[in-house]
C-alpha cells in the first residue's frame, strides 16, 4: 500500500472491469509529465454462480438454514477437488429419488476420485421425510456425519428452476395428480418411462451397473424382500454370490436380465409403499405438482466456471446413468 505524491498534476481514474469469472480492479493515474499504470487484480477464487439456480434456494436438514443452490455449486474446496454436484431429486417416495439415493451411495468414491468433492441431494419433501429415506438406502449424508449435503424443497420450486420434467399435464389443476402420475408409468409426459422399466427386465450386455448388487445387498440386510437374489457373507455381510450372474448365457452381462427389476421391486414393496405414510408428499406439496415432477442433476466445475453435466430426467426411473458422467469426468 503505497501513495504516490507529485508536485505535477494528476488525475486518477477507478474502474471495476467486470469478468465472468472474477472482478478486476483497475487504477490508473497519469501526469502530465509521466504515465504510470497500476493495474491490482483481486482474483475471487469462487467464480460465478451457477445460473440457473442462482437466488434459488433449498433447505439444509441438518442446519435449518436455507442454502443458494447457486452458491453450493460454485464453492468447493480447492484441496479435495474443484467439482460440485447437485442432485435435484423428486418427492422421497419416488422411484427416481430412491434410485438417486442409491446410486449416490455407490458411486461416492469414484466421484472424489475425479474431483467431485462436494454433493448436495435437493428432496421435494419435509425434513423427516428424507432423513427417512436415506437411512433406508444408507446414504451418508451429513445429518449422520456423511459427506452427502442432505436438503429439502418442498414445493419442489428448485428443481422447476433448473427446468426438470413435470410429467403429464401440469398445468391441469382439475385432473387428480395420482391420475396423471398412472399416464406417467404409460409414458404420457414422461417418454422414457416405458423404455426405462422394459430395460431393467431385459438387462444391458454392454453397459456395467455395478451399483445394482450394492443397492440389492443394502436391501437383503435391512430385510427387504424379495431378500434370496444374492449370497451374503454373514460376519462381513459381503457378497459372496450373485445368483443373477449364474444364468445361462446372459449370466455374463454387465448388467444381467431382471437383475434392476427385483431391485425396484425391493424399492417399491418394502420402501415406496412400506413406508408411504412417511414419505409420501402432504397436500401442498401434491397443489404444487411433486407427485409428477421429474428430477435432474448438474456437475459444476468451479475453476472455469462451467457446468459439465446437465441431466433432466425423461421419465420416471429415468436417472442419470453414473457410468456416464463418470466418462464425462474422465
Amino acid at each position: 500500500n503505497r501513495v504516490y505524491n507529485s508536485t505535477q498534476s494528476a488525475a486518477y481514474s477507478v474502474g471495476e472491469i467486470s469478468s465472468p469469472k472474477r472482478p478486476i480492479l483497475a487504477i490508473t493515474m497519469t501526469t502530465s509529465k509521466y504515465f504510470y499504470a497500476l493495474s491490482i487484480s483481486l482474483l475471487v477464487a469462487t467464480g460465478a454462480a451457477y445460473t440457473p439456480l442462482a437466488g434459488v434456494s433449498a433447505r439444509s436438514v441438518k442446519t435449518n438454514n436455507d442454502v443458494d443452490l447457486g452458491d453450493f455449486l460454485r464453492s468447493s474446496s480447492p484441496a479435495e477437488g474443484d467439482k460440485t454436484m447437485l442432485v435435484l431429486g423428486t418427492y422421497a417416495a419416488d422411484f427416481n429419488a430412491i434410485e438417486y439415493a442409491q446410486r449416490l451411495r455407490y458411486y461416492l468414491p469414484a466421484l472424489a476420485k475425479r474431483g467431485v468433492n462436494k454433493i448436495g441431494l435437493v428432496l421435494n419433501c419435509e425434513e423427516d421425510a428424507a432423513k427417512t429415506l436415506v437411512d433406508l438406502v444408507d446414504l451418508p449424508c451429513d445429518t449422520f456425519g456423511g459427506s452427502v449435503t442432505l436438503l429439502v424443497d418442498p414445493s419442489g420450486e428448485a428443481g422447476r428452476k433448473f427446468g426438470v420434467g413435470r410429467g403429464w399435464r401440469p398445468e391441469d389443476s382439475e385432473m387428480s395428480p395420482y391420475v396423471k402420475l398412472f399416464g406417467m408409468l404409460l409414458g404420457f409426459g414422461a417418454w422414457a418411462t416405458l423404455p426405462a422399466v422394459i430395460g431393467g427386465y431385459i438387462g444391458n450386455p454392454f453397459t456395467p451397473q455395478p451399483w445394482i448388487e450394492d443397492a440389492m445387498a443394502v436391501g437383503q440386510k435391512k430385510g427387504r424382500w424379495p431378500d434370496t437374489a444374492l449370497v451374503l457373507d454373514e460376519t462381513t455381510g459381503n457378497v459372496v454370490t450373485n445368483k443373477f450372474a449364474e444364468l445361462p448365457l446372459v449370466g455374463k452381462w454387465p448388467r444381467r436380465p431382471l437383475e434392476l427389476a427385483t431391485l425396484r421391486l425391493q424399492n417399491m414393496m418394502d420402501i415406496s409403499i412400506k413406508n408411504w405414510k412417511e414419505l409420501a408428499p402432504n397436500e401442498e406439496a401434491l397443489s404444487a405438482g411433486v407427485l409428477t415432477q421429474l428430477g435432474g442433476c448438474v456437475i459444476f466445475d468451479t475453476a472455469k466456471g462451467d457446468a459439465i453435466v446437465e441431466y433432466k430426467d425423461p421419465g420416471i426411473c429415468a436417472v442419470a446413468n453414473f457410468e456416464d458422467l463418470l466418462e464425462k469426468l474422465n
